[in-house]
Order: structure tokens, then C-alpha cells, then sequence
């Protein structure tokens, strides 16, 4: 009896193996190339970690899971592993004296509410409009790596944007970066370089935006995804703890050696070949929403409303 329980156990074991296997081998795959990325050209890694983790949870879920729904996890566990990254990276920055805590003092408040409205709009949104916002976003992004036109001649003092300007910067920034799961590193260092900020300064400090960014976003995630059917397994609301844990670790290990291929490329062709991929991902993302997705219309419902009546006889 006992031998044939341990059988069945060891069975039973050898099944769940079999199916989660892919799964967290595809993960860990995705925070390889996520750490490799973020080391390269000194993002936290959302523009990869975010169409990655769409892809892997969509080909490789244990009993698949609502398509609709897969963004959101994307989005929300991606801002949980900026959360680890970011606090990596201005530790280490820190320890050169080169973050800001002054400007992250002053920010942080809008920043964060920035992040919840993003968070609480993300929540109204279905899942192929928030493939069409990440992919605008994207291409944003991919054309200021290809064309970087916007701080090419920052200012010579240093001059940050106060009051309401600094609370409708500092507010945009957060929420953008919500809907899209990533850490706001680019545009936080384009807005401090167009304020004069030192550009080794402004990097550094913009990590710090990542951890700003990423525990109210990972948060309000988890909230507004708690109970929600057909999530991936291992999902706690719209964090999958299974992708968080893969990829922090990979990507903690290959980020390193990202940024030592950094410093032995060219850093221009780098930024360009970032670029080409960010617009590959942008076309991707929006070509996969299709053209009717907009925030708030329902595809499905619009298709079976076009679709003509089917006759019984």
C-alpha cells in the first residue's frame, strides 16, 4: 500500500513537472534576455519583460487562462521585478554618490499618485486596450532611441519644473508608466536632462523613480486583479508570482554581463538597434490589438454585433 501511494505520488509529481516545466523554462528565459537588456542600455527592462511574459503566458499557461486578462498580469508583474531591479541599481548608484534624493523627495509624492490613477485606469481597460497603449508608448520610445531630438542641448543650469507643472510631469510620468508595466526610467531622465540635471546624475536618480513607480503599481495590481478568474496559475491578483521569482533571478544574473557588453559596443549602434526592436515590439503589439481596439470598445461584442444573423433554416 505504501509503495504503490508513493508511486502514485511520484506520478502525480512527474505530471506537475510536465506542465509547469515549459512554463518556467520559457520565464527564466525571458528574464535572461530582460537582464541583458536592462544592462545594455540602463532601463529597467519593462519594454522586454512586459511583451515576454504576454507571449509566455498566452503559449505556455498551464490551462491557458482569459486572453483578456493577460495583459494586466503582464503589465502588473512586470512593475513587481522593477520593484528588485531598481532598488539593485540605486543601491549601486548610491554608493557613488551619484542619486539625487532631493529630486526624488520632490517628485515621489506625484509620481505615486501618478501611478494610481494609472493603475485604477489600467482597471477599466480591457486587455487589447492596453496592448494599444503599450504599443503607442513603445513606438514613442523607439523613435527617441532612433531620432533622440528631445535633451540633445539640456539647458546649463539646473532648473526642474515647480509647483503645477511638477505635479502634471510628475503625475503623467506615474501613470503612463503604470499602463504600461515599465519603470519610467527614459522619460524621467529626459525630463531632468531638459531641466539641466547632469546626465550621469539623472540616470542614477531615475532608478530611484523605478522603486517609486513599482510598489504602488505592484500593489494596486495585485488589488484590482484578486479574485479575477482565469488568471496564470501562481498569480496573486495581476502579479504572477512564478514570473516574478523567474525573473528577478535570471535577470540579476544577466545584467551584469549586459553591462559589460555595453562598455565593449559602440553605444550609438546600440541605442539604435534598441530602437528597431522597440518599434519591432510597438508594430507587433498593435498589429496583435487590431485596429478597433480602443480604450473602453469591446471587440468581441462589436464582431458578434457586425456578424450577420445565422439562419436556422
Amino acid at each position: 500500500m505504501i509503495e504503490a501511494g508513493g508511486l502514485t505520488a511520484f506520478l502525480a509529481a512527474s505530471d506537475v513537472m510536465r506542465t509547469f516545466a515549459p512554463f518556467v523554462l520559457a520565464l527564466l528565459a525571458a528574464g535572461v534576455f530582460a537582464g541583458l537588456v536592462a544592462g545594455m542600455f540602463g532601463i529597467g527592462g519593462g519594454f522586454v519583460v512586459v511583451p515576454a511574459l504576454a507571449a509566455v503566458f498566452t503559449a505556455f499557461a498551464p490551462d491557458g487562462g482569459d486572453q483578456d486578462r493577460i495583459m494586466h498580469v503582464a503589465v502588473g508583474t512586470s512593475l513587481a521585478t522593477i520593484l528588485f531591479t531598481s532598488l539593485r541599481a540605486v543601491q549601486a548608484h548610491a554608493k557613488r554618490g551619484a542619486v539625487d534624493f532631493e529630486i526624488l523627495k520632490g517628485w515621489t509624492l506625484w509620481v505615486a499618485l501618478g501611478v494610481t490613477l494609472g493603475v485604477a485606469l489600467a482597471d477599466h481597460l480591457d486587455g487589447q486596450a492596453l496592448k494599444v497603449i503599450f504599443g503607442v508608448g513603445v513606438l514613442l520610445m523607439g523613435l527617441h532611441f532612433l531620432f533622440p531630438i528631445l535633451g540633445r542641448d539640456p539647458p546649463q543650469t539646473e532648473s526642474l519644473p515647480r509647483g503645477g507643472v511638477r505635479a502634471a510631469l510628475g503625475g503623467g510620468l506615474g501613470a503612463f508608466s503604470a499602463l504600461l508595466g515599465i519603470g519610467g526610467g527614459t522619460p524621467a531622465v529626459l525630463i531632468m536632462t531638459m531641466g539641466g540635471v547632469a546626465m550621469h546624475r539623472a540616470v542614477a536618480t531615475a532608478a530611484g523613480f523605478g522603486a517609486v513607480i513599482a510598489v504602488p503599481g505592484a500593489i494596486g495590481n495585485m488589488i484590482i486583479g484578486y479574485g479575477e478568474p482565469g488568471l496564470p496559475p501562481g498569480s496573486i491578483g495581476f502579479v504572477n508570482v512564478i514570473a516574478l521569482a523567474a525573473i528577478v533571478a535570471t535577470s540579476m544574473i544577466t545584467a551584469p554581463i549586459g553591462v559589460a557588453a555595453a562598455h565593449s559596443l559602440n553605444a550609438a549602434l546600440l541605442k539604435r538597434c534598441f530602437g528597431v526592436y522597440l518599434l519591432f515590439t510597438a508594430g507587433l503589439m498593435l498589429h496583435d490589438a487590431g485596429p478597433f481596439a480602443l480604450p473602453g470598445f469591446d471587440r468581441a461584442a462589436s464582431v458578434a454585433h457586425a456578424a450577420p444573423p445565422i439562419d436556422p433554416t
